[in-house]
């Protein structure tokens, strides 16, 4: 048994408490966690060029990550995602990946998730699958090879496609997350939903979130997805569908291919009527709401005892604090992020 499994298992047995419900009485069911604020690519819209990562004493370690996950899970949590930064890269991924895949065996998750650029799925791909990951969103904003070297300042997309291969391959399930830059990617869209789809892998697009350094070229590449579906309209017919995965996108099906297109709106329609999900860092930071600055640390709480009791606590009292929903704004006037903090920081 490896040192996580062993450090977090007297936790489990513990009473289950009450579940996580916000004073808008919404049941938090779906954690999002950050491993790492490392990356091996330096995507624009989420870190900048010369990232100052953090110090390995300000990070949670494995063992920190899997009792902080279990303890959700026992506050009622269903899903959980592992992000970054990218989550692939963090030394030892697949022991914590392992001892949360506990949680599945006993029926206590649902859903174990991640979300990669998949530059490192060729190596794990197989064994993520063995480990009862069944789903996992990889984010690709182009399949040109001089774009995606742009937009990443230095990848290559051939190692996310041979990534996918792998993923494919595995049995897991893919879903692409591309994020809709003016003036970069917006001729693609209808090229890319014929390329997922011609894989049986759904597409989500996504708008740019004003979080981090926004300069000219920030501002400039916004693009509302109304204009996006608007367009993909004329190549498609778009039917409504009643489907939901647990996060924020709303699907529609494109007839001529079967597959399913997902939209993520956050400043052209707010989406939090109905959110039940919350963030936290690598650093034991929770963030009820990725719009808004509030956040509860976790990691001092965990550190400071044994009990989870304390523990449950804090979360609790975290949740109490949960926001209706954000107000994120791009401001041309004066140039600056809704958020100061980059997109890296609380988890892709």
């Amino acid at each position: 048994m490896d040192n996580a499994t062993q450090g977090i298992s007297v936790f489990d047995r513990a009473e289950r408490p009450s579940p996580l419900i916000d004073p808008f009485q919404r049941a938090v069911t779906y954690l999002r966690v950050s491993v790492t604020d490392r990356c091996d690519l330096r995507c624009v819209y989420c870190m900048s060029e010369d990232m100052s990562f953090l110090p390995k004493s300000d990070l949670l370690s494995l063992e920190e990550l899997d009792r902080l996950c279990s303890a959700f899970v026992t506050k009622g949590v269903r899903k959980l995602r592992l992000t970054g930064g990218e989550p692939l890269v963090r030394r030892g991924i697949m022991t914590l990946v392992g001892s949360l895949s506990r949680h599945l065996e006993s029926g206590a998750l649902e859903e174990l998730t991640i979300t990669t650029n998949a530059t490192q799925l060729k190596k794990y791909a197989v064994e993520l699958a063995a480990l009862g990951v069944k789903r996992i969103n990889v984010s690709l904003d182009t399949l040109d090879a001089d774009k995606f070297r742009a937009i990443t300042r230095w990848g290559d997309v051939a190692a996310v496609i041979g990534g996918i291969d792998a993923a494919q391959r595995a049995g897991l399930s893919v879903k692409i997350n591309t994020v809709a830059l003016k003036g970069v990617n917006d001729g693609e869209f209808p090229t890319l939903v014929e390329w997922a789809h011609g894989r049986g892998m759904d597409i989500t697009f996504i708008e740019v979130m004003p979080l981090g350094d926004i300069g000219e070229n920030r501002l400039d590449q916004y693009l509302p997805l109304s204009m996006v579906r608007a367009g993909l309209a004329e190549r498609f017919s778009l039917a409504e569908i009643d489907y939901r995965t647990g996060g924020p996108a709303r699907y529609v099906r494109a007839e001529e291919t079967g597959g399913r297109i997902g939209f993520i709106t956050p400043l052209t329609h707010n989406f939090c009527e109905s959110c039940n999900r919350v963030r936290i860092t690598c650093t034991g930071t929770l963030f009820m709401c990725l719009g808004q600055e509030d956040a509860a640390d976790l990691r001092s709480v965990l550190r400071a005892s044994e009990s989870n009791e304390p523990l449950y606590a804090a979360i609790e009292a975290a949740i109490a604090r949960k926001p209706k929903g954000h107000d994120f704004i791009i401001d041309r006037r004066h140039k600056r992020p809704a958020l100061a903090r980059h997109m890296s920081v609380t988890g892709g």
